[in-house]
């Protein structure tokens, strides 16, 4: 499950070109130097993988948790069936209620943070846009944390969001070099898909839980997870 990570990853890069393109495109890099430029744009990725490792590992504590008290199976399945509902409610039902209402405060302040880091070149700026860039509210990014609950262990729960990061980090990279390498009707049309691969990845989460003894897939309630300790029966 760990690959779909990367992959789903990928493939939402073309929606974090619409959402947070433009402040790839603003980073505050040396145009002259392109050996720097590039050392600074890594800054920059890994201020966004930290930002993710970070959550990917509180929401791994949390699976972890469901883990111990014997439900994984049941909370595969519901994560599987959580990310298709999430995809599948139109747009504008989130927009209604707004759920992000209660921490608007805290957004605007983040996004005045990050705002001023703009000022300098320094690395340390670099990193620090990095890491606001990825703690930013972002539909992808909470679909790619309903599977770091699913690996249900925190260490995963932080790969599995580094990994997605990852994904991210080619089509994130080359905004910054070629601004206007896809035009909106190309973007607007691969967006398109990144719905259909989200509700590919929650199927797969559903047949995980139910244990149908499909390799690779669906493997038996047997070895569908690491056990605690060794099975001899």
């Amino acid at each position: 499950m760990l690959t779909t990570a990367f992959f789903f990853g990928l493939i939402s890069s073309f929606h974090c070109i619409g959402m947070c393109g433009p402040i790839a495109m603003m980073l505050p890099v040396d145009r002259n130097n392109p050996a720097k430029k590039v050392t600074q744009i890594i800054t920059y990725h890994l201020g966004r993988l930290t930002a993710y490792g970070t959550i990917g590992l509180v929401f791994g504590l949390i699976g972890r948790g469901f883990y111990l008290a014997g439900i994984q199976q049941q909370l595969s399945i519901f994560i599987g069936v959580l990310m298709i509902v999430v995809v599948l409610i139109p747009e504008r039902i989130f927009a209604k209620y707004n759920f992000s209402k209660p921490v608007f405060r805290l957004i605007s302040k983040m996004k005045t943070a990050l705002g001023s880091q703009f000022k300098n070149r320094s690395y340390k700026s670099l990193f620090t846009i990095g890491l606001l860039n990825g703690l930013l509210p972002c539909g992808m990014v909470y679909v790619a944390l309903f599977g770091a609950i699913a690996m249900q262990h925190a260490g995963l729960g932080v790969l599995y969001m580094v990994l997605f990061g990852l994904g991210t980090i080619p089509m994130m990279s080359a905004v910054v070099y070629i601004q206007s390498f896809i035009t909106v009707s190309v973007r607007n049309k691969i967006q398109k898909v990144i719905p259909y691969v989200a509700v590919c990845i929650g199927v797969l989460f559903v047949l995980r839980g139910l244990g149908l003894g499909i390799p690779y897939v669906s493997p038996s309630t047997m070895s569908l997870f690491v056990q605690e300790s060794a099975n001899c029966h």
